[in-house]
């Protein structure tokens, strides 16, 4: 062998472990959502555009290990154990359920979470400023029923009888945000029917229950198991011409009359900011809660024209989005 050959090849195995180490380096976050891929799509590139803004791109700086429990929270408790069985540098949960299975096993490593009952209230995080191991979003729109079912009256007035879609096993915040939506219901004169639904039977069942009650509108509570069933509500809400209100713009894009609460896209982008602060060097304690700002009311117009609705004008003045 040349002397020449030997030297390279003496170079090249000192750099070999170097290179592998750096690609050990590579952090892994364990992602851990109650949704599924195809209906979060849109919200997961926004989750990797907060990564991006803090220089970490999925595949390349990063490696990211999903979990999806495609809205069966009795599969959590496992997939959160097999994540939390492997070496990760940070775990993000998207939902109220994920976020208290994780909470359950014990991550053991930076938390970061998007929730939409107070975390505080749930014992997730210590306070909202400090938080302490984890920290993250609180989406709190499940707070928001009673001004949604304010908003549906006045897109149709004539709705005395209202439909409330629930799913009791969301956890512990579902009771307050029923007797939340019951005092607005009263306040505003009109009747409110709840039907409770954790599977696809039971919310076929559920619309049969309202379309047999009568009721001229319908409210979804803000829940990520309704989230991966929203094809299913919204044709059901078609074929029934039941007029809902729902909690993000994505079932008004879909072709649900309307939407109001904060930006699920945004809230996600936030996330990953967060996600890639932590990964930085900074402490889940000195990230403090975000909550939203604003929120949005989306109207879909093509849907109010099939149910033979006119949008009246103040409404159209407060949208912040007219889908045509």
């Amino acid at each position: 062998m040349k002397r020449r050959d030997f030297v390279w090849g003496l170079g090249i195995a000192a750099f070999l472990p170097a290179i592998s180490r750096a690609q050990q380096a590579a952090p892994t976050i364990g992602f851990l959502s109650t949704r599924s891929p195809d209906e979060a799509a849109v919200h997961m590139n926004a989750f990797r555009r907060g990564l991006e803004e803090m220089g970490y791109v999925d595949g390349r700086s990063i490696s990211v290990e999903y979990r999806w429990a495609k809205g069966d929270y009795n599969s959590l408790p496992s997939l959160a154990a097999d994540l939390l069985g492997r070496p990760l540098s940070l775990l993000v949960t998207a939902g109220d359920p994920a976020a208290r299975a994780a909470k359950a096993v014990g991550p053991g490593i930076p938390f970061v979470f998007v929730v939409g009952e107070d975390p505080v209230r749930s014992g997730l995080v210590v306070s909202m400023n400090r938080p302490g191991t984890a920290t993250g979003v609180n989406f709190f729109t499940g707070d928001l029923g009673g001004k949604r079912l304010e908003l549906l009256c006045a897109m149709v007035p004539s709705a005395h009888v209202i439909g409330l879609l629930a799913n009791p096993r969301f956890g512990g915040e579902v009771a307050e945000q029923q007797r939340q939506a019951v005092a607005a219901a009263k306040a505003l004169d009109r009747e409110l029917v709840v039907q409770e639904a954790s599977n696809d039977a039971a919310i076929e069942a559920a619309f049969a229950a309202f379309v047999k009650a009568e009721v001229a509108g319908l409210i979804v509570q803000n829940d990520p198991f309704f989230d991966t069933r929203r094809s299913q509500i919204l044709a059901l809400s078609s074929r029934h011409g039941l007029p809902g209100i729902f909690h993000i713009r994505e079932f008004a894009a879909d072709g649900g009359l309307m939407s109001y609460g904060a930006s699920l896209s945004d809230t996600y982008r936030q996330v990953g900011v967060y996600a890639g602060k932590i990964l930085r060097g900074a402490k889940p304690d000195d990230l403090p809660v975000l909550r939203p700002t604003k929120f949005e009311l989306v109207i879909n117009a093509r849907t109010a024209k099939t149910l033979g609705l006119v949008v009246p004008q103040q409404m159209l003045i407060a949208a912040d989005e007219l889908i045509e």
